[in-house]
């Protein structure tokens, strides 16, 4: 028989014997703190991860990930005109990176209904705003029509608005724009969105870009800027800076990061809390299994001292108790591993625990599997939990006494 037979075979007995009515609840105990544990980490990983991932998606449905505009000190809602007939276009089309690459334009106005009054920013979109990503924030109605042949007088406005000024679909809208001259528009609401974020919710409104294109005497090929969304938001920096080498001086492209520093700042503490959480369960676990390993080692001090007395080294026996701990450790994971991705899935599919939208931005807990980042938890787990009890397993095998241990009652 292999050694390495020879100590699965001692160390599976050992977990296995009848004799150990004390250890047995205390390694049960054991496995059932370290799933726990990795449910917690799971858990806090999914969750944290499908909470960037709304909000994130929910900043770029409304924003792009990439924004190119004049290069000038404007930063209000009505940027300096740039042509929509830029060299660079057909180059970045062709960039296997880039998703999609759209224009638009936004306008200050002031909506006036019977009895209410609010400041709005249209965003004027055409025929190559990407859909996929903001449809599935529309909460009535339909997204707006976007034709080359007729301007369209659909306006697509956020439930907070439509609830401020007590609008429902099919209304029509009488929007003014302070300029000189006064004008005025009318649309008709064809749907109403809901992203959670105030930063949007309470601001802007979708509407054909050749409406605003009109309000400020532009002509067709004139744009207030070019929004780009890429495949791969990893690489958003990488591409961003690529882009700003390309466009020449008088352009700027601006990553969402940039553009909305404040919401990644804060979404980025998520991580913090993650690492701190999982550190201090981390060390729960090496608790537990420190202390499981000292209890198991009393109960089989004597079968320590025989195995010695029979001639078997040191590191024969330090790794028979480091397997038996490595049993112990994955039976747990595995418990945790089930238990967590049951409960991932179900909330993942059918949104049991809900939230306060206003607050937390999305309206019920969003889980997002990461799969290489749970593998890496498991092994992460297992490998800090074993390494650790090298040191009192080696020492506990070294130190006893094979005539001690003998007599040891």
């Amino acid at each position: 028989m292999s050694s390495f037979k020879l100590h699965f075979h001692i160390s599976n007995r050992l977990l296995r014997d009848e004799r150990s009515k004390f250890s047995r609840p205390i390694v049960n105990l054991s496995i059932i703190g370290v799933a726990l544990g990795l449910i917690i980490m799971i858990l806090s990983v999914s969750i944290t991860s499908g909470y960037k991932n709304e909000i994130r998606n929910k900043v770029i449905a409304m924003g792009s990930h990439i924004r190119i505009s004049n290069y000038d000190m404007n930063y209000s809602f009505e940027p300096s005109p740039i042509s929509r007939n830029q060299f660079f276009i057909e180059d970045l089309k062709r960039n296997s990176n880039i998703q999609s690459v759209q224009y638009y334009c936004t306008k200050v106005g002031i909506v006036k209904t019977d009895d209410q009054v609010e400041g709005i920013v249209l965003k004027g979109i055409d025929t190559s705003f990407l859909w996929d990503n903001f449809a599935k924030n529309i909460v009535e109605g339909n997204k707006i029509e976007l034709k080359e042949e007729k301007v369209g007088c659909d306006i697509l406005i956020s439930r907070y608005l439509a609830q401020k000024l007590k609008l429902k679909v099919g209304d029509k809208v009488r929007t003014y724009f302070v300029q000189d001259p006064p004008m005025q528009r009318s649309f008709v609401v064809t749907g109403i969105y809901e992203t959670g974020m105030p930063e949007f919710d309470k601001k802007f409104a979708l509407v054909d870009l050749r409406h605003v294109q009109k309000l400020n005497n532009w002509d067709s090929l004139t744009v207030g800027g070019i929004e780009i969304l890429i495949r791969d938001y990893d690489r958003l920096k990488e591409i961003g800076e690529e882009i700003n080498g390309m466009i020449g001086y008088h352009l700027k492209a601006e990553t969402i990061r940039q553009i909305y520093p404040e919401i990644f700042e804060w979404i980025d503490l998520f991580d913090t809390n993650v690492i701190v959480l999982m550190l201090i369960t981390v060390f729960v676990c090496i608790i537990t299994m420190i202390s499981t390993f000292f209890i198991i080692v009393l109960e089989q001090t004597q079968t320590i001292g025989i195995l010695k007395s029979l001639g078997m080294k040191t590191k024969d026996i330090l790794n028979i108790f480091l397997l038996l701990a490595s049993k112990i450790m994955i039976k747990g994971l595995l418990l945790g591993n089930i238990i967590s991705i049951v409960l991932c899935l179900i909330q993942k599919y059918f949104h049991l625990i809900k939230l306060d939208a206003a607050t937390y931005y999305v309206s019920y807990v969003p889980i997002t599997f990461n799969i290489p980042l749970i593998l890496v938890i498991n092994i992460g787990v297992l490998f800090v939990c074993i390494l650790v009890l090298a040191i009192p397993a080696y020492y506990v095998a070294k130190k006893i006494s094979p005539v001690t241990a003998i007599r040891f009652e």
